[in-house]
């Protein structure tokens, strides 16, 4: 049951964030077309290009936290004993959670608000905009069970593996610099390299 939410949220997230995305630049680009050869402009196309921009970005921002695409800076991670860094996760994954849970809560109050002003769209077929708005309560609800994903996940691994791999190292082992070869000199050396530039800047080569 647990998997098949798991998989239900991925498939609204990437469809809304690959749907609004793809509607968004189409409208735009047909709103420009239609200005410049037609000098007929759409009143309506901008507030839907916004519209459909800020729901691909808020579920693409949901999906994120199933891949852990989120910029992290792992520096003090990288350099505190792993039970420590296993506690840090935990204590800012907790924080995360609690902050999108809130975020959830307040934009779902929103929503009657909107409602009990009749608050709707001035070009756009007079749309509610408790509809548009309902992105917020949605996608944070989605984002904070992400998080719950990645806690529980958190407490199963042993402390020693719980820090994962950086962007940059995941970056090399899918050009093929990954464990098969370990024992290339060169990218021994490479690694190295990377490791000594990600110190000096953060975590965030």
């Amino acid at each position: 049951m647990f998997s098949l939410i798991s998989k239900t949220i991925g498939f609204i997230n990437q469809s809304i964030a690959a749907f609004g995305i793809t509607a968004g630049v189409a409208v735009a680009f047909t709103n420009v077309v239609a200005r410049y050869a037609f000098d007929a402009s759409l009143v309506w196309a901008t507030e839907l290009t916004i519209f459909l921009f800020l729901w691909s970005a808020f579920f693409g921002a949901a999906y994120c936290f199933k891949k852990d695409a989120h910029i992290a800076v792992t520096i003090i991670l990288d350099i505190v004993p792993s039970k420590l860094a296993k506690i840090m996760l935990l204590l800012s994954h907790t924080v995360t959670i609690v902050f999108l849970l809130a975020i959830a809560y307040y934009g779902y109050q929103y929503l009657f608000l909107l409602i009990d002003l009749d608050e709707r769209s001035i070009d756009l077929w007079d749309l509610p905009m408790w509809i548009v708005y309902l992105v917020i309560p949605i996608a944070f609800i989605f984002s904070a069970f992400r998080v719950g994903e990645k806690i529980i996940q958190i407490i199963k691994t042993p402390h020693e593996k719980v820090v994962a791999e950086s962007e940059a190292e995941q970056v090399l082992a899918g050009m093929g610099a990954g464990a098969k070869n370990k024992d290339n000199e060169h990218v021994k050396n490479l690694n190295n390299i990377v490791k000594e530039a990600e110190k000096k800047t953060g975590g965030m080569l």
